[in-house]
């Protein structure tokens, strides 16, 4: 059984950092695509980061690249996110998702989720 777990939100003024990070248990993390994803009030859940299982390809949505960073330790079954530059409309619940994915890292299918952790930039 696969459970994500994942932490390192927070309040931060605009134009601040944050690391999340999400913790993997289970077995073979090397063989799932990663994703992170977030969901602010009102709005559809948006995936933002991807990377493939050996973090070789990653994968941002427009809104956050060259602000946003994913890395993954697969000794230590961890998958980071490094935000940069936040914005308020960076606002939002951030979720770590595992599941089956592309070589570059341009497709995910969630399979498993974590719990979320709230990021409020203000401004």
């Amino acid at each position: 059984q696969v459970q994500l777990v994942e932490s390192g939100g927070g309040l931060v003024q605009a134009g601040g950092s944050l690391r999340l990070s999400c913790a993997f248990s289970g077995r073979s993390f090397t063989i799932y695509t990663m994703g992170w994803f977030r969901q602010a009030p009102g709005k559809e859940r948006q995936r933002i980061a991807t990377i493939n299982g050996s973090g070789g390809s990653k994968h941002y949505v427009d809104s956050v690249k060259g602000r946003f960073n994913n890395s993954r330790d697969n000794t230590e079954k961890k998958v980071y996110l490094q935000m940069n530059s936040l914005k308020p409309e960076d606002t939002a619940v951030y979720y770590c998702a595992a599941g089956a994915g592309n070589s570059d890292a341009t497709w995910l299918k969630p399979t498993y989720w974590g719990q979320g952790t709230q990021v409020t930039v203000s401004s």
